[in-house]
């Protein structure tokens, strides 16, 4: 009776231990090659363009199965210019354009690009929903706030406007690799990167958001959409400018017809040559990605461009138009028409 369990219990591991090796086989026969298959398309840059990029990266995938798969980092426009300038990754998210540093080093690296506007955004400014005084600033009370000669002397909301309070005024907004900081200094003070430097800063937009949210007297600066996601734990600022008497809200109404002012700007992706020859499936993603931009800047709450500038992106991307609209800097203010009129240079 032992001998007879002994020989079942040895033909019972036998009959396992081929069918765990014939799985093995079997997965390595017809999956490897699947997984061979699998191609990746890396992003990175922009807080600001992730959500539209993101959504972009989903669907596709979608679409084509997981064959092909979409990485999409939040480095910052300014830390992602440094990865795509290098050959490290396909495409540049970015919510400014490229900056002359930038076209030199692209240029030392042989990195050519094609530059492609993909929707546009304002920025938000956001205070805590428990500021009851603040109903509105202008740009000149911005600048007051973020110059760097402010640094360690505007502490309180009263020394901006004297009918506010004495209570102590906390910042928070991108760090200096965000092209939101680039484009929000260069708007507000008149020059790049100007600003004061004791506030909470952060390349990813959500780390604002919370702070501000937990902070009465919380001021901070960011995308247009992530206001969006985030209505009910912020309070939306007008704002005044000398272009217009009245402060205006940010909205797709008042982006598109230029009059908020100067806080209104293109996004861009640029996408690398050397990636366009070497990954035929970046040329299948970069079409997709323009066709559907109308539609998914909606859904992540940018402002699509007209119809037209979607065609004339896709003509470009096929006709292989290399470089910028730009001169290495931002155009503030630069209204869509504008943009439409422009050629690469």
């Amino acid at each position: 009776m032992g001998k007879k369990n002994s020989s079942t219990f040895l033909l019972k591991f036998f009959y396992l231990l081929s069918f765990f090796l014939a799985t093995i086989f079997i997965s390595f026969i017809y999956l490897t090659p699947i997984q061979a298959q699998r191609k990746i398309i890396s992003l990175d840059g922009s807080s600001t363009v992730f959500p539209l990029a993101e959504a972009a990266a989903e669907e596709f995938q979608t679409l084509k199965k997981s064959l092909i798969q979409v990485t999409v980092g939040i480095s910052g426009t300014g830390g992602g210019f440094k990865r795509f300038c290098r050959g490290d990754i396909d495409i540049q998210n970015a919510s400014r354009p490229i900056l002359t540093n930038e076209i030199e080093i692209c240029k030392t690296n042989k990195i050519k690009y094609i530059e492609l506007p993909l929707a546009f955004d304002a920025l938000a400014i956001v205070v805590n929903p428990q500021n009851t005084w603040a109903q509105d600033i202008t740009v000149e009370e911005l600048k007051k706030i973020w110059e760097p000669q402010a640094q360690n002397k505007i502490k309180l909301w009263s020394q901006i406007r004297p009918s506010w309070p004495d209570t102590p005024i906390n910042l928070y907004g991108p760090g200096p690799d965000s092209g939101t900081f680039d484009y929000f200094t260069e708007a507000i003070m008149g020059k790049s990167k100007s600003s004061r430097g004791d506030f909470t800063a952060s390349e990813d937009d959500n780390t604002i958001v919370q702070g501000v949210s937990r902070d009465k007297g919380g001021l901070g600066y960011f995308g247009l959409a992530y206001y969006d996601s985030n209505k009910s734990k912020l309070k939306l600022l007008p704002v005044k400018s000398s272009k217009k008497p009245q402060a205006i809200l940010p909205n797709s109404e008042t982006v598109k017809n230029g009059s908020y002012f100067p806080l209104s700007r293109p996004i861009f992706i640029y996408i690398s040559e050397t990636s366009i020859k070497n990954k035929p499936e970046l040329t299948e993603f970069v079409e997709f990605f323009i066709k559907e931009s109308e539609t998914l800047a909606k859904e992540v709450k940018y402002i699509p461009l007209p119809k037209e500038a979607y065609t004339k992106a896709l003509e470009r991307f096929k006709n292989k138009q290399w470089g910028s609209f730009f001169k290495g800097h931002s155009d503030v203010g630069l209204t869509i028409e504008e943009l439409l009129k422009r050629a690469p240079q």
